[in-house]
């Protein structure tokens, strides 16, 4: 008897859930970010959500939760309930910290399940333009030259830039010492004064010194030209075959939702990624679409922590941070 009672209870249960799952979203939901108000990251989820509320038919909410290198983000979004209602967005810097820290109170794979990957966005690699070279391949010889005499800056230790930079450095195997920054805006008034001689910045923080002659591109970062600065080459048609690192965002939802749920939002984010003005919008930041399948932005999340956690241990990072 008991038996029975227990299957009709468990049935019962399981007709509500699918049909709260059939029925998704009915009330707004949450992403979480782990970055100020005002930066690139939220402002690009910000832009979406209007045309968020026709695909999914609820309004974003976008909750900035800076702090902690985005531990704090992350953290709130771990611990909400598994219904699709809470989201967080990520980048490549919440691929990198736990790697950095060795005591990060998250893992990404077991905490989070991937919904899909929104844009990706190339760094350009600029020199200042007293420095004499004028192609990578120059910048190379020109490091190897003279050993230990360039410095380069970063948005900061163990940042998506730094690591850019770090794996640009070992691929060509020259010296340059490392000059970190509270951010990329922080970076630019010594950049432009010769103070550091290369790095790797976004597109469109840099694009209008380079237009104005302050600072002379050399590369961008991804595997494929930009459409932001199609005269300018790739690293690695530049002489580092391979080389390909960009940043990148995407959503995850906490370990559990149920797969129906992750398949609407999915279908809901690609929507909204591969929209047209969307597009033009992606294209100002040099950026462009880049939605996924859950599996494939799984598949590369895996793929990103395999490969900064080879680059980190050759620089020995662990210890900086």
């Amino acid at each position: 008897m008991f038996s029975k009672i227990f299957a009709i209870a468990l049935l019962a249960i399981s007709a509500l859930a699918s049909a709260a799952t059939a029925e998704f979203p009915q009330r707004p939901i949450r992403v979480i970010l782990g970055v100020a108000p005002g930066g690139g990251q939220e402002n690009i989820m910000r832009a979406m959500t209007p045309k968020l509320l026709k695909t999914l038919g609820v309004n974003v909410i976008v909750d900035s939760r800076p702090g902690g290198s985005g531990t704090i983000a992350v953290d709130l979004a771990k611990q909400a309930a598994p219904d699709g209602y809470t989201l967080l967005m990520i980048s490549a810097s919440q691929v990198i910290n736990p790697l950095v820290s060795g005591s990060a109170s998250y893992d990404l794979q077991r905490d989070f399940t991937a919904v899909t990957r929104l844009i990706t966005q190339p760094y350009l690699l600029v020199v200042t333009p007293g420095l004499p070279p004028k192609s990578v391949a120059e910048l190379i010889q020109y490091g190897k030259a003279n050993p230990g005499k360039l410095t380069f800056g970063s948005a900061g230790i163990a940042t998506a830039t730094h690591l850019a930079s770090e794996l640009f450095r070992d691929q060509a195997q020259f010296e340059s010492t490392h000059v970190p920054y509270k951010g990329i805006g922080p970076l630019y008034p010594d950049l432009l004064a010769g103070r550091v001689q290369w790095a790797f910045v976004t597109i469109n923080s840099a694009i209008g010194h380079v237009k104005a002659n302050r600072l002379r591109a050399l590369a961008i970062s991804s595997a494929k030209r930009s459409s932001a600065a199609p005269a300018v080459p790739t690293v690695a048609e530049s002489g580092l075959p391979g080389y390909d690192v960009t940043q990148w965002y995407g959503i995850l939802a906490p370990t559990g939702t149920p797969r129906a749920i992750v398949a609407r939002l999915n279908a809901g984010f690609i929507a909204v990624v591969n929209d047209a003005e969307m597009g033009e919008h992606f294209a100002r930041d040099g950026a462009e679409a880049a939605g996924s399948t859950p599996q494939q932005f799984a598949a590369h999340v895996k793929s990103e922590q395999e490969r900064w956690a080879r680059v980190i241990a050759r620089a020995g990072l662990q210890t900086l941070k």
